[in-house]
């Protein structure tokens, strides 16, 4: 391992020395670290192909005609999955958009184990059978490549209309990266030599959105061709998609916190949430902040696709590929916030005088006091701070991968394939504007309190935060309480104090070269050994600049606004646009409005520039050597995977250091390098022609995210914390076993019941700790080894385990024709996780991410052109991430219910018509912290609606 500093010469050595020393006094000192596809291949050959992605003309042939598209789509799907040399899960060309399946995250949630987080009610990470989010990959037929978020692949920057087939591995094999745990989901693209000649497929939908009454456009296309020359078979294909919707968001969020002073031994009804007990007993939780985010959206997806195929022989084929896709974001958000414990400070800690509610004591304001009647989910505070925020952002999520390779079969016995990737990832994550007011201070001892806001407040019913603002009157003797009640929140006293602007974004390169040679012998019997050599090199750079101007009464920018008649009030930025939403916040607002907050920008460019934000830059480049080699041995009764992966990484990280004594921020650069074996072994039994068995043992290893990586400590003196990095923390390693059986029907149908478990170590986890190091103190005034320290550490040991059981059928399988009653059929899955895990404090919970029960029901109608479906997805609640004792506990996300249902009718084989509806039970996201009782977010997004063609020739 290598340290290397820029700054001082004189003091690099001891700063190495420190900065290795701080890191490893704590981070390592944790307690708990002791078309479906049109063509498809013939057995073998497909097999390959679930694998490694790849398509390829073989004999057999299912075609997607139009007549049966569900029932078609599903034996395709199948016929892969069943002859894969591993656990699979596949989704086949036509059944991608079958429902309001947008992007990818959407489309695959329905396959047996999958569960999806969503964002503004789009599916955006999946969860494979409740790992973590970091434990599954992505892929490009078969090339791994990064998320432009990171390790945390997000799915909603990747449109369905890209994806020929979807195949999701459960049980790795030792051609796939080993930071694959609980799966990759490989993206097979289309190519022009899955057709027989000219391809033409396009689809165009109009859409609604209910909650906001915006629009919803669709539109996408391929077109593909191929021809024979005299040099050979080429093909050609392009495609392209753009997905557009607006739409509004319903949103109000509660900050939790105990609070120091509250140590009165009152509390009232049954409800433990407004009990203190002893001293060592539970303490109270209060809402520290409580607020409404008010969203107007606009998101875009498009994408272009573009790829040539060359066969000049039956031996030989090379081609080259190129996508680009992105997610588009542009929010606008009204953001009314109450900032309740701003007078924390003022909180009486002495008994109450009597039985009954009081007024709160002179000068305070009630908060987080029960001798006023007041608790954690029901009461009222006088003279508190109130301030709005508006905010612009202009997120920008895209992958372009490009890829060349080629097959070339040497003999009958050995084939060599290989590729060669470079993909650009960008997360554009700037916010144009955000635009801050705020109400008057509390003044000395309350002067200005009747300035400020009064909030009645009401968190009884967890969908509904309830607030009613009131004037705030104040006595003679100081003491506050409720004066008329106040409908609009701009009728306030306020004042623009801030106006910011944020260019933000994060650039990863990244660089694949693989071969692999595939050689058929006889040793063993039927035998067909794999050898591969990999080479990736990834680098990703974050860079912040940032805009900060103050646009205080009597600021020059404040002078700037009313020379152009734009008062540094509230009602110099609120429009004349009602609120469109639906939820009844307890106050009465319009929304601002975007022209005059630009022309407020433009004036603070002029007074301000940009700086860079040195504290959040990082750079990381992280280089893989791997190599592998695995063998599959065929029997009669079917075939034993067996092999190995050998990687070695190494990591360059760097970042600024700051607050070092006597120096300024310090770019430093940390190196570390590890070598990993994942070995693994697959048994396939072809019980009979219909039933079959899986055994598989597979090893893997998720290292840390690349803002893990980043070696940076930033210290806030006033806050008295210390962020940053860990470039020490080691991957987190895992066993696994399945056990599948799966049926596959002879007239059609498939039905499967499986377990699976996994052991894990070292576990990756945020943690909050005391810093602990004296290097960094600058005594007399900051004692920073004393100050709360935030960064990633591994954990302990723990496990995720579970069952899943998945149903294919429809009453024509059952062989004749039963007429109308033979279109019925269903689709359903359901999966059981358990996970638990030691985390850094030595607690013992379950992995985040793991939902108790996930499940897919969709019934279907198929038949006389017509096909229709219903879908109803659901998942229990799962941990979010570690919360603390001073915040209400751990944070969790509720139980995320969804309903579906599209209808189709193909009035020729080339062309059909449909109408499909998404979230029809209007289902809310939902975030709880420690109890239900607590609501930490809570959003609605509404009802979507769309019609539109498929043409298909």
């Amino acid at each position: 391992m290598t340290i290397t500093a820029t700054g001082p010469v004189a003091f690099r050595p001891a700063f190495r020395a420190a900065f290795r020393a701080a890191f490893r006094l704590a981070l390592l000192s944790s307690p708990a670290a002791a078309p479906a596809m049109a063509q498809l291949a013939a057995a073998d050959q497909a097999a390959t192909n679930a694998k490694a992605g790849e398509t390829t003309e073989a004999d057999g042939e299912i075609v997607i005609v139009g007549s049966r598209p569900i029932a078609e789509s599903l034996a395709a799907a199948l016929m892969v999955q069943k002859n894969s040399d591993s656990l699979v899960s596949v989704l086949a060309a036509d059944s991608i958009g079958r429902l309001p399946d947008q992007n990818i995250a959407q489309a695959i949630s329905r396959l047996p184990g999958l569960s999806v987080q969503r964002d503004q009610g789009q599916a955006r990470y999946v969860n494979i059978r409740g790992a973590p989010l970091q434990w599954t990959t992505l892929s490009f037929d078969g090339i791994y490549v990064i998320s432009p978020e990171g390790r945390d692949a997000r799915f909603d920057s990747l449109p369905s209309a890209i994806a020929a087939q979807v195949v999701v591995n459960k049980a790795v094999t030792p051609d796939l990266n080993g930071e694959t745990i609980a799966g990759n989901v490989n993206i097979v693209t289309r190519s022009a030599f899955d057709y027989k000649g000219l391809h033409f497929q396009s689809k165009a939908g109009l859409g609604y959105n209910d909650l906001g009454g915006g629009m919803e456009y669709e539109v996408s296309g391929v077109l593909s061709n191929r021809w024979e020359t005299g040099i050979g078979d080429i093909g050609a294909l392009i495609s392209g998609s753009f997905y557009q919707r607006r739409m509004g968001t319903d949103n109000f969020e509660i900050d939790w916190e105990t609070v120091d002073q509250d140590v009165r031994p009152v509390g009232s009804g049954d409800n433990p949430d407004t009990l203190l007990n002893t001293a060592a007993g539970p303490r109270r939780v209060w809402a520290r902040e409580i607020e409404n985010k008010f969203y107007r959206l606009t998101r875009q997806n498009w994408s272009v696709t573009g790829r040539l195929d060359w066969q000049p022989d039956a031996d030989n084929r090379v081609f080259i590929n190129s996508i680009y896709s992105i997610f588009i974001d542009d929010e606008l958000r009204d953001n009314f916030r109450i900032d309740a414990d701003d007078q924390q400070s003022r909180v009486p800690s002495a008994a109450c005088t009597g039985t009954t509610p009081q007024l709160p004591a002179a000068n305070t304001t009630g908060y987080a006091d029960v001798c006023t009647g007041n608790t954690p989910l029901r009461g009222t505070i006088y003279g508190v701070d109130y301030d709005a925020r508006f905010r612009q952002t202009a997120y920008r999520q895209s992958v372009f991968t490009n890829t060349i390779g080629g097959d070339h079969t040497l003999s009958d016995a050995i084939t060599i394939r290989w590729r060669g990737n470079y993909t650009r990832s960008e997360d554009d994550r700037s916010q144009p504007y955000l635009v801050t007011y705020q109400s008057p201070g509390f003044g000395s001892n309350g002067a200005s309190a009747t300035s400020r806001v009064a909030a009645q407040y009401d968190f009884t019913d967890r969908f509904n935060s309830q607030v009613r603002l009131f004037n705030t009157l104040r006595s003679s003797t100081g003491v506050l309480s409720a004066g008329g009640p106040v409908a609009d929140y701009a009728s306030f006293p306020n004042a623009m104090t801030n106006v910011t602007s944020l260019n933000a974004l994060d650039v990863t390169n990244a660089y694949t070269a693989k071969l692999e040679l595939f050689w058929k012998t006889s040793l063993f019997g039927d035998t067909r050994f794999r050898f591969g050599a990999q080479y990736d090199n990834r680098t990703k750079t974050a860079r912040e600049t940032q805009l900060s101007v103050s646009g205080a009464t009597g600021s020059a920018l404040a002078t700037a606004l009313a020379a152009q008649n734009i008062p540094n009030t509230l009602a110099g930025i609120t429009s004349r646009d009602l609120y469109a939403g639906k939820l009844s916040p307890g106050y009465t607002f319009n929304y601002f409005s975007d022209p005059v907050a630009e022309a407020i920008l433009s004036e603070a460019r002029k007074l301000g520039t940009f700086a860079p934000v040195d504290a959040n830059f990082y750079r990381v480049e992280e280089s893989v050597w791997s190599g592998y080699a695995m063998g599959t041995t065929r029997f009669d009764w079917g075939n034993i995977v067996y092999g190995a992966r050998l990687e070695h990484v190494k990591n360059s990280g760097t970042a600024f250091v700051f607050g070092l004594p006597g120096t300024g921020p310090v770019l430093t650069t940390i190196d570390t390098s590890q070598t990993l074996v994942f070995p693994s072994a697959h048994v396939n039994w072809n019980v009979s022609d219909e039933h079959k068995l899986r055994l598989s043992f597979t090893t893997g290893a998720a290292r840390p995210d690349y803002t893990v990586a980043r070696p940076n400590l930033t210290f806030n003196d006033a806050n008295q914390t210390v962020s940053g990095g860990n470039p020490f923390a080691r991957p987190e390693r895992a066993r696994g076993l399945d056990l599948y059986w799966e049926w596959y029907g002879r007239q059609g149908g498939f039905a499967s019941v499986g377990v699976f478990y996994k052991w894990v170590s070292s576990a990756l986890f945020s943690d909050t700790r005391v810093f602990g190091d004296t290097r960094f103190d600058v005594l007399p005034q900051f004692e920073r080894s004393d100050y709360r320290f935030s960064t990633t550490v591994n954990g302990g040991n723990g496990y995720i385990g579970g069952a899943e059981a998945a149903l294919q059928l429809q009453v024509d399988d059952f062989g004749g024709d039963h007429g109308f009653i033979g279109g019925f059929g269903v689709i359903a899955n359901v999966t059981f996780n358990q996970s638990r895990v030691t985390t850094p404090d030595g607690r013992r919970i379950s992995f985040p991410g793991t939902s108790r029960w996930v499940y897919n029901v969709g019934p279907y109608f198929e038949k006389y052109g017509v096909s229709a479906r219903v879908v109803y997805q659901k998942r229990t609640e799962w941990l979010s991430e570690l919360g603390g004792p001073d915040t209400g506990g751990d944070l969790f996300w509720d139980t995320d219910g969804e309903l579906d249902a599209s209808i189709r009718y193909a009035i020729t084989p080339n062309f059909e018509v449909y109408a499909e509806g998404g979230n029809l039970l209007n289902g809310p996201g939902r975030r709880y912290v420690g109890t239900k009782l607590r609501t930490l977010e809570f959003e609605k997004f509404g009802r979507r609606f769309q019609a539109g063609v498929r043409v298909t020739y």
